[in-house]
Formats: C-alpha cells, structure tokens, sequence
C-alpha cells in the first residue's frame, strides 16, 4: 500500500467531516479523480482545479500534497475573495511595520509560511487584474517583496495549487483574466464534475455524512426509505457535496426516530421523479459496455436551434453550458451527433454549426478545456461509434 493508498483509507474511515467525501464513490468520474490526484502528486507542478462551488476542491488540493514529496511540510490556504488588493498582498507577501496604516509590526506573509510545502490560492478567479500581475511575478521568480520594504528579502520554495469556480478562458476573453497567469497555472488541469454528472456517488456521500452527524449527535444512523433515496438521487444537488453536507446534518439534527421518510426532506428534493437520472444510473446486472446517456431535452433544442434554426454554436450551446444547463454529456452527444453527419470531419462540422471558420481553434479549445472533444476517427467514413 502507497501514501495515497493510506490516505485514501484514512479519509473514508475517519470521522472528520472535513475528509475525504470525494474518494467515496466509484463512479467513473471519481476513479478518474483518484487517478488525477495521483498523477498530480507524482511532481511539484503547478495544478489548477476547477470546478463548481461545492464539489470540494480544497479537499483534493490538500490530498494531492498529502500524497506527494511535501506532505510532511506546511499545506497553506488562501482564499483570494473578498479581499482589497492591498490585504490581500499583504496576506500573501507580508509587510514591513509602518508601511500603511495599522501596520504596527513586521508580518510575514502566507507565502513564505508555505516555505517547503504547499501555497493553495482558492477563488483564484475573484482575483484583480494588479493582484494578478503581483502573483505572477512571484511564480516566475519565487522572490518575496513584502509590502513597505525596499528591496526584495527572500524567495521561497512552494509548490502553488489553484482553484476556481469561475470560466478562465471566458475571462480571458473579457480581458478579466490574464492569459499569461493563467497557462503559468494551467499545468496540471483537474476538474472536478458536479455530482449531476455521477449520480453514483449521490447515496455514498449522503449516508457517509449522514452517518458523522449522527454520531455527533449520538444517535444511531437512521435508514432511508427506498423513496427518499429515489429523491435524492432525482435531485440536481446545485451546491454539491456543500449541500449533501447541510442537508444530511439537518436531518441528523431534527430526527427523532424511525427510517428517514421523504417529507423529511428539504421541499425542493421532494417527489422527484427519479427518471430524470435514471438513464444516467448504471444497473447492476448492466453489461460492461454500456452505452453513454443519452443527450437531454435541452440538448435536443439547441441541435433543432442550431441545425434546423441556423443559429451559431456560441449563441446557443455556449451559454448553456456556462449557465449549467447543458452538461459536458449534453455537448459531447451534440459533437457526435454533427461528427456523424460530416463524416468525422470537425471543418465541416464548424458549417453545419454556422461558425466561421476563423473560430476552428477556439472552437476545439473549449472542447479540449471543457473535456468534450470527441475523436473523430470512428465517424470517418460515416460510421459511428
């Protein structure tokens, strides 16, 4: 057994609610997790994590440094929100005493603590144009210029993990992010998917924490009726693992006996009609090559908008992915479905979704970022996959 093998155990048997939710499903996207966890800890790059609010990205930064070389040094989160940039500056690289008000005595910074480990920047995202520039200068030099001081006093040696909720390339496009910051993050990319995009793990991490607030609350871990299973995982859960977390520490708080009934439920997760997923739900008895889910309703309008409507890829597709109406299945059985008609070929597939042609790599950019390429070879010829 490895350290992420150990680490892995220790998470999903400790009692802490703050450890290892990510590692207890089996779905193909949290194996795939486990796996980029894996590779990210194998080296000191830098990683970016993106993914929705909620879905625990703190939690895999701090196991990819739990399970690489500078596990035995600081773990340093910083949360880059809320913060005006002279605070937040101040936070990351510290100050000298009397260099601006309230300044009374020397402080070092967050960055220099993370000497030897690991600096976690979170809500990279929210950060300001200056701070960006701030920041960038230090991951290309790794020297330290605390606030007031007149020269620069030290470079550290950490490992920089990033994470957002936000669309960088979108970002960048708006002029809001710089491009340069954001391929000196992008080295190692892990994404972490909704749990609408792994159903799978909607019961494994409801009775895990269900089962912490219980004991918390000395109580024996109540059983949840087969319909209310079926509401939870009809449900979309839009604040993800967060929401898991409040809505099984509300019911271990309020329960007084007996199985959990769905009118224990918050009402939003009432009487969901557990077919919304049940075709994204594999089945037991399922052979081992089962197909993919099928495209949703809103994918099927945006192909009758796009294909039939003449409307372009950007002016359909795009905003409903970014709003989350769309998922990353949704705009793969979109591409399959063109690559099908064009007979593989992605030129022709920028016609059919009226797109000039000067936007082919920007187009497969946001395929290739957003994991939604697919490969063209099977549909060559007209075949499908």
């Amino acid at each position: 057994m490895d350290f992420f093998d150990k680490v892995v155990v220790q998470t999903t048997t400790d009692t802490s609610v703050e450890q290892g939710p990510l590692l207890l499903g089996q779905s193909p996207a949290t194996v795939a997790l486990r796996n980029d966890i894996e590779t990210a800890a194998r080296s000191d790059a830098k990683v970016l994590i993106v993914g929705e609010t909620g879905v625990g990205k703190e939690i895999v930064a701090r196991l990819i440094h739990l399970s690489g070389s500078r596990r035995r040094r600081p773990f340093v989160p910083v949360n880059c929100a809320g913060l005006p940039d002279s605070l937040l500056e101040s936070e990351l690289f510290g100050h000298v005493r009397g260099s601006f008000t309230g300044a009374y005595r020397d402080k070092p910074g967050l960055a220099a603590t993370a000497d030897g480990g690991t600096l976690f920047l979170d809500e990279l995202g929210e950060m300001s144009p200056r701070m960006q520039g701030v920041l960038l200068r230090f991951l290309e030099t790794g020297e330290i210029h605390r606030i007031g001081a007149d020269r620069i006093e030290t470079r550290v040696d950490a490992r920089v993990i990033a994470a957002t909720n936000r669309n960088l390339p979108a970002r960048i496009a708006s002029n809001e992010f710089r491009e340069d910051l954001y391929y000196r993050l992008n080295v190692i990319h892990v994404s972490i998917p909704p749990l609408r995009e792994r159903p799978e793990d909607i019961l494994p991490l409801f009775n895990h924490y269900l089962g912490v607030y219980s004991r918390q609350q000395r109580i024996d871990t109540p059983a949840l009726m087969a319909r209310t299973e079926e509401c939870l995982r009809g449900y979309r859960w839009p604040g993800n693992v967060r929401e898991i977390k409040n809505v099984a520490e509300r019911i271990a708080v309020r329960h007084t006996d007996g199985a959990i009934r769905p009118d224990m439920l918050p009402t939003e997760m009432r009487d969901v009609p557990v077919s919304v997923l049940a075709p994204l739900l594999k089945s037991n008895e399922a052979p081992a090559a089962v197909a993919p889910p099928a495209a949703s309703l809103a994918a099927e309008t945006a192909w009758t908008h796009m294909v039939g409507g003449g409307q372009s890829f950007w002016t359909v597709v795009h905003p409903l992915f970014i709003n989350r109406e769309l998922t990353k299945n949704d705009v793969r059985e979109l591409i399959k479905r063109g690559l099908t008609q064009t007979q593989g070929s992605y030129r022709r597939l920028i016609d059919l979704f009226h797109l000039p042609q000067a936007d082919y790599k920007r187009f497969l950019a946001f395929l290739y970022q957003h994991d939604c390429h697919v490969p063209f070879h099977p549909y060559r010829g007209g075949s499908a996959e």
